[in-house]
């Protein structure tokens, strides 16, 4: 059964829930995904992205995600402008990305505290999204639910250690997916609860051995 939101979609500023709500979401997440105040931008569109960024206000939107904006801000065909008083950096260019969804767009950034991260996103229609890569690493990631997100080393006992905490803390897991770039190299554990995740948990996995980082998207936050 269809809800009003899929059939009216999201309450937003601009012309499209795919090229503004959407990329709203996308730089939001970003942001989130980033941990940091971002001071630098590589934003690179691909397909109808590329061909109508500029008419849509795609790019802006996308900056005004980096700042903490969501899609109903008033501000978001000012946040160049905004983005530039808060010192944040931008570069925005066209890049066809092969195999990659009509509304792509990849972003490297660089934050405040010297953090870094490159994020290949998609907005799916209705003001949804997809995170599709990680710094290189597939994730396919909605970020609708509460998500965990853990890089770690490919080794034995990472999922093992990171469930069973969950379930101890009476954490039910939704879905789970495993990536990793090469056997014995970097992997990654997107995790999506039905419940959110307390910052305590989140911070005992930070600790476990061969851990190298963790992130979590609130969707009620974001």
């Amino acid at each position: 059964m269809s809800s009003i939101f899929d059939i009216l979609g999201p309450v937003m500023v601009g012309p499209s829930s795919s090229h503004t709500a959407g990329a709203v979401r996308i730089g939001l997440v970003s942001r989130i995904l980033l941990e940091d105040q971002p001071v630098f931008a590589d934003i690179q569109f691909s397909g109808s992205f590329a061909a109508t960024h500029k008419g849509h206000g795609t790019d802006s939107a996308i900056i005004a995600g980096l700042l903490g904006m969501k899609s109903d801000d008033i501000r978001i065909p000012r946040s160049q402008e905004i983005a530039v008083e808060k010192g944040l950096k931008f570069f925005i260019s066209n890049n066809e990305i092969p195999g990659a969804h009509p509304n792509t767009a990849l972003l490297s950034l660089q934050g405040k505290e010297g953090r870094k991260i490159c994020i290949q996103a998609s907005s799916v229609g209705g003001g949804r999204i997809m995170i599709n890569k990680i710094d290189g690493i597939d994730v396919n990631c909605p970020a609708e639910m509460p998500t965990l997100i853990v890089h770690n080393s490919d080794e034995p006992g990472h999922v093992a250690a990171v469930t069973s905490l969950l379930f101890y803390n009476k954490i039910n897991i939704a879905q789970m997916q495993l990536f990793r770039n090469e056997r014995g190299g970097y992997a990654v554990m997107v995790i999506e609860s039905d419940q959110q995740i307390p910052s305590q948990i989140i911070s005992s996995i930070e600790k476990f051995p061969g851990i190298i980082k963790v992130t979590y998207i609130n969707p009620s936050m974001d």
